[in-house]
């Protein structure tokens, strides 16, 4: 790291939030000229994108929290030259089923090809379904080529973006008509349906009807312009090391344990103490962390969000599960593998976690990282089968966690594993690497402990509610251009997942405010 100059306190900029955002914003400004501090409260960088050896007996670093790189633009990776390689899947997912006693699943390839067409026509006796799917994901592969763009630009208006979209019933589709609504009228298999609507539900805990939903959906699927999910090489330690390399290289400190303990801003600029009693001040702060932290920090009142509401489980595997379908585990693991999440099975498992209850079965998502990339485990665990394997539970709010945080995570880590197990031929608990004091490598992570760990808000991997990209059509604004991270101080920018066009892994959220405050007039 960057060796901090003898009584050095004053910066151009400090950046609070080693994290993905913090350090891409960290990096702009620096190859900018700036004199750049980055504080990060824990003792390694990274934040949700950090990379951990979850089980000691075992060489094999997990991507603990963040763990698929979808939104990451390539114009990023140009501008600061990341050596990074995100590696993509060839099934998009997996979907087991019993229907009529009859074990199948229906596969979808990453590339529409034949075996998915039949995947589809086994599963609705038709090529309805299936014809209705390309015709939805191929307009909304059109618009996210045309949208992406547009992320790292100054906001637009709504009305100006959609004209320049020139889609118009996608954009209705996608941002006027809740998505739930959508669905159904573009699909009619219980199942279909349920898989679509899961990319508006992950961290999103609404019912399919609300705009909300519409918005997580958005920013899932328009990813670089693919709306690829891609599997990042090496894990996610690898994005942080390489943004370290580049921050380093180009003149950034960096201070770990250094967490901000006080913030004041003045007309000429902010002064910031930590903790440990150290004090800086610099003309503009660029926070890439929460902005409920933030508001505490300045005696703000805190704004109310969502909370977060999913359950992630890491695991190691000596070798993959056998399925009742029979299908090759190396094939169903490939992509997303999606559990228990028809359409009516997401409406009832919102519906008892709204009522206070843990839904059972419980809706799942799992992906097996070490089928794209082995890098991540020991020539040994390859050579001896082993992989990783992450579970994402959805609509598990935190409230289900409050009043007995340690049983209420017991409960939701044996239900998760009961609704996997429907579909296995060999239980997971079977297959589960042991460890040497007699457990299973098996890491259970509930809202509370994303909060606790990471210092997502409740456990809100966006941090706050969603927007969409666009500035409304209401006056007022002014003629300024707006990045999404400016706040009420003109010295204080939001650089992390709570600014606007923050959601998801992608570093835009830094990329924004480097540039609202490079551009500033």
């Amino acid at each position: 790291m960057e060796p901090m100059k003898p009584h050095q306190k004053r910066f151009d900029v400090i950046v609070a939030g080693g994290g993905h955002n913090g350090l891409v914003a960290a990096c702009y400004l620096a190859k900018a000229g700036k004199s750049v501090l980055l504080l990060e409260a824990e003792a390694e960088l990274g934040g949700a994108t950090a990379s951990v050896k979850p089980f000691p007996d075992y060489d094999a670093r997990l991507s603990r929290y963040s763990y698929l790189v979808s939104l990451l633009p390539d114009q990023i990776v140009a501008d600061l030259g990341i050596q990074f390689k995100t590696l993509p899947r060839s099934v998009a997912s997996y979907t087991p089923y019993d229907r009529a006693g009859r074990e199948d699943g229906l596969l979808v390839a990453a590339e529409w090809d034949e075996p998915t067409a039949d995947s589809f026509r086994r599963l609705t006796g038709s090529d309805r379904e299936g014809a209705a799917w390309r015709e939805f994901y191929g307009g909304i592969a059109a618009l996210a080529q045309r949208l992406a763009p547009s992320l790292l630009q100054p906001l637009k208006r709504a009305a100006e973006l959609k004209s320049a979209m020139g889609l118009p019933e996608v954009w209705r589709d996608l941002v006027e008509i809740p998505i739930g609504e959508v669905i159904r009228d573009r699909f009619g298999d219980d199942l279909v349906r349920g898989v679509v609507l899961t990319d508006a539900l992950i961290g999103t805990f609404v019912p399919p009807d609300d705009l909300q939903a519409n918005r997580c959906f958005l920013y899932h699927l328009i990813g670089n312009g693919t709306g690829q999910w891609r599997v990042p090489q090496g894990g996610m330690g690898a994005l942080v090391r390489e943004l370290q390399r580049i921050a380093t290289r180009h003149g950034v400190v960096i201070q770990l344990r250094a967490k901000v303990a006080a913030l004041d801003s003045g007309p000429m600029g902010v002064h910031v103490e930590t903790e440990s009693g150290e004090s800086y001040t610099a003309k503009d702060l660029l926070f890439a962390a929460a902005p409920q932290h933030l508001a505490r920090l300045r005696g703000r009142a805190v704004p109310e969000s969502l909370e977060g509401s999913q359950l992630k489980i890491n695991m190691l595997l000596s070798r993959l599960p056998r399925l009742k379908s029979g299908v090759d585990p190396r094939l169903a693991f490939a992509g997303t593998f999606h559990v228990n999440e028809r359409f009516s099975q997401l409406e009832a498992a919102y519906t008892a976690a709204r009522a206070g209850e843990l839904p059972q079965p419980l809706p799942l998502e799992l992906y097996c990282h070490t089928l794209t990339d082995p890098s991540i485990l020991s020539a040994e665990l390859n050579e001896n089968g082993f992989h990783t394997l992450t579970l994402f539970g959805l609509h598990t709010p935190a409230k289900l966690f409050d009043a007995d945080p340690k049983r209420a995570k017991a409960l939701a880590a044996e239900r998760a594993l009961a609704s996997l197990n429907q579909y296995l031929l060999d239980p997971i608990e079977s297959v589960l690497a042991p460890c040497r004091d007699g457990s299973l490598a098996i890491e259970v992570k509930s809202p509370l402990d994303l909060e606790a760990d990471i210092s997502l808000p409740r456990g809100n991997i966006f941090h706050r509610d969603l927007d969409f990209p666009f500035l409304d059509d209401a006056p007022g604004v002014g003629d300024r251009p707006l990045w999404g991270a400016e706040t009420d101080d003109p010295h204080i920018y939001l650089a992390g997942a709570g600014a606007r066009r923050g959601g998801g892994v992608s570093g835009i959220a830094g990329h924004n405010a480097a540039m609202a405050l490079l551009t500033r007039g």
